[in-house]
């Protein structure tokens, strides 16, 4: 560690990514990443962005992108704010609606990058554990608190709360910001967006890297009430006032407009989920049901460590997680149907 370092940045233990090696080809199932491409719409608008107007700042309100969003999810603009993918929009709600006396509360099993942010920005933080089928119970966070984050579905756990349930809640807490972190709710859930106008305390926050298939442009966004939207759009613009470049704003608002493009991937995705979940039953593993675009199995009779590393040295990449309650189990990306028979009939040669 270096001598130069401040205190916090030794304290630090930052977030892991999942792997991304060069050293061969692998089936990637470990970052759940989009298995087909984005918008063909959305990749002609960021190559025709690639011109003479690059030499000019991007659009710093993102307005084009905005209405877009809020045509889509039928909100006003100035109900969605824009930011560098969907960890930063969660950096800035972590700075802006979490430094509170009391603490903040999520699931014991969830994104991991939800307590390196609260160790980041010294918040405070009581972890709300799952039941024992991996489940959020809702009714047993209590209301007194600094406020509440949540995937829905959950990750790496791929369970999905009704809308009720999550309105439920909005109704006993209104003191405080709830957060819905909806990265893969486009893969079966419903989107607590329709509650936006109803809850001035909901913030929702949703990424193009998943059902977009834009993760390598780095595009996400928050809706909720004018004034949460304004408090993070000043954090934005005491940071980093121009979060989008010129092609990211083209494709990510080409994309937003692609809806047949969008629902037509998002089908596959789930149609080779349910196939795969099917699959992995018959060799004996048990699944959490899935509503994201993963799944997390484990078996009785194999250490998930050990499947890790055998799959990994057959070409197979999936996320292991050796954590407690956990860390037994393998979160598996879902890829294209001829990925999923390959990855299939690998483990049957390892089962």
């Amino acid at each position: 560690m270096s001598r130069l370092w401040s205190r916090k940045v030794h304290a630090l233990t930052p977030y892991v990514p999942g792997e991304q090696p060069q050293d061969q080809q692998y089936i990637k199932l470990n970052t759940n990443e989009s298995p087909y491409g984005p918008s063909p719409k959305a990749v002609e608008a960021m190559q025709k962005a690639c011109n003479n107007d690059l030499r000019l700042y991007p659009d710093p309100q993102c307005r084009q992108l905005k209405q877009g969003i809020a045509d889509y999810y039928q909100l006003d603009s100035n109900q969605v704010f824009v930011g560098n993918g969907s960890d930063e929009v969660l950096a800035f709600t972590f700075q802006g609606f979490f430094q509170k006396d009391l603490p903040l509360l999520f699931p014991d099993i969830s994104y991991s990058f939800y307590p390196v942010y609260c160790e980041l920005y010294d918040i405070k933080t009581q972890p709300q554990p799952l039941d024992e089928n991996f489940a959020i119970r809702l009714p047993d966070y209590p209301t007194k608190n600094g406020g509440i984050i949540f995937p829905n579905p959950n990750a790496p756990t791929g369970r999905c709360l009704p809308l009720s349930e999550i309105e439920d809640l909005l109704r006993r807490n209104r003191e405080s910001v709830v957060v819905i972190d909806e990265a893969y709710i486009d893969f079966g859930g419903e989107s607590a967006a329709t509650l936006v106008p109803r809850y001035d305390n909901l913030l929702v926050i949703q990424t193009l890297s998943k059902s977009r298939a834009l993760a390598g442009i780095r595009v996400g966004f928050a809706l909720g009430h004018p004034d949460l939207i304004d408090g993070l759009e000043r954090i934005k613009n005491s940071f980093n006032s121009y979060p989008l470049d010129r092609p990211a704003l083209a494709g990510a608002a080409a994309s937003i407009e692609d809806h047949e493009h969008f629902i037509r991937s998002c089908e596959k995705v789930i149609t080779t989920r349910e196939w795969t979940t099917a699959e992995l039953n018959k060799l004996g593993f048990k699944v959490v049901p899935s509503k994201a675009n993963f799944v997390l199995a484990s078996h009785p009779e194999h250490d998930a460590g050990d499947l890790y590393t055998a799959l990994k040295q057959a070409g197979f990449l999936v996320r292991y997680f050796n954590k407690p309650r956990i860390g037994n189990h393998l979160r598996i990306t879902i890829g294209t149907d001829d990925e999923m028979k390959q990855f299939i009939e690998q483990l049957i040669g390892l089962i």
